[in-house]
């Protein structure tokens, strides 16, 4: 009878082992296929406006992949700003389920952060991508193409103001009034600060404040070192200036600037800079001038040291761009020039 026992426990023993290898968790189906939209074909073109904001947009909806087993899937709206075939594809947006909704506000936030012009219509290739686990494949939809014109979005950057003596003579209403005076924005929100201001007289004094009050504090110094309350700064010399301050170190840096436009579209070539004049009323540099189908910059002081391209010819600036702004169409036209803001801003306009 011992032996009988013995026997009967060494042949379960057998059929739980034999049972734990057989146990290789769930079987991926060899061909689960791949999302497949459903809701839309692709090529539909779409006008955003900011008014519609919290609008719905669209719903996109796709068929799940046949994983052969309860998966737990989540999906990536994926779309190609770069047009390199999805190289470095941008999430648009994720979801555990096999559809999306998204408003005007949602859809104009991605494509805004992920670069696309706008206030002109794009085409961006987007796709799916389904991911269950490092151990299963993603499968991927087809690309599909969707239009889109967004909006700007302003952005309220962190500011610092720049009161002083100069003010009224140089458009900017009373002297000493930071409730008027312009601003140096600090795009990184990292405690530095840039702007353009005008002093349209010699020995022109000047400090910085937190707010548009004397209430909360400023900063005045001398010879590129700030200090809270300290003494007024000084401008020797009129002029259009680059102004940087950076409270963290409290340091401060003034450039004189006189702006050009250059390139082959431009009288001058990519030789010589034809001059722009500012406008204090309207706080823009402006020129009107004869241009060929080409590119154009803008530099100042006839030198490649400070100069703006566009990255999407948009119609905003960015320092030192290696992308030059296009004129498609030959004619006179008048060139604006907007460093008053914390986006830079040009303007072509066919006369």
């Amino acid at each position: 009878m011992k032996n009988l026992i013995i026997s009967l426990i060494a042949i379960i023993g057998l059929l739980v082992f034999t049972s734990c290898e057989d146990t290789t968790g769930p079987q991926v189906n060899s061909d689960p296929g791949s999302p497949a939209l459903s809701s839309h074909s692709g090529g539909e073109s779409f006008v955003l406006n900011e008014e519609d904001a919290d609008e719905e947009l669209f719903t996109l909806s796709w068929e799940a992949p046949d994983f052969g087993f309860n998966a737990a899937v989540t999906y990536y709206i994926e779309m190609d700003v770069e047009g390199s075939d999805f190289e470095n594809p941008v999430t648009f947006a994720q979801t555990n389920k096999t559809s999306i909704s998204m408003t005007v506000g949602e859809v104009n936030n991605r494509l805004n952060v992920a670069g696309v012009p706008f206030g002109i219509e794009s085409e961006v290739p987007m796709r799916i991508r389904a991911h269950v686990s490092e151990d299963v494949e993603d499968r991927i939809s087809e690309v599909f193409v969707f239009a889109f014109t967004p909006y700007e979005i302003i952005i309220e950057f962190p500011e610092i103001y720049v009161p002083g003596g100069y003010q009224g003579a140089s458009g900017y209403t009373a002297d000493w009034s930071p409730e008027n005076a312009p601003a140096l924005a600090s795009v990184n929100s990292n405690d530095k600060y840039e702007g353009y201001v005008y002093f349209a007289a010699d020995n022109q004094e000047f400090k910085f404040t937190a707010e548009r009050n004397w209430d909360n504090g400023d900063w005045g110094g001398s010879e590129g070192s700030l200090e809270p309350g300290g003494g007024n700064l000084m401008i020797e010399n009129a002029g259009y200036y680059k102004i940087n301050v950076d409270l963290t170190n409290l340091t401060y840096q003034l450039l004189a600037t006189d702006w050009g436009l250059i390139g082959n579209a431009t009288p001058g070539g990519w030789d010589a800079d034809t001059d722009m004049t500012y406008d204090p009323n309207d706080k823009v540099w402006r020129l009107t001038v004869d241009l060929t189908v080409g590119e154009i910059k803008f530099r100042a002081n006839d030198a490649w040291d400070l100069n703006y391209g566009s990255d999407n010819s948009d119609g905003t600036l960015q320092p030192g761009s290696p992308n030059n702004i296009p004129v498609e169409e030959a004619g006179n036209y008048t060139v604006e020039l907007d460093l008053s803001g914390p986006i830079y801003r040009y303007s072509l306009e066919l006369n």
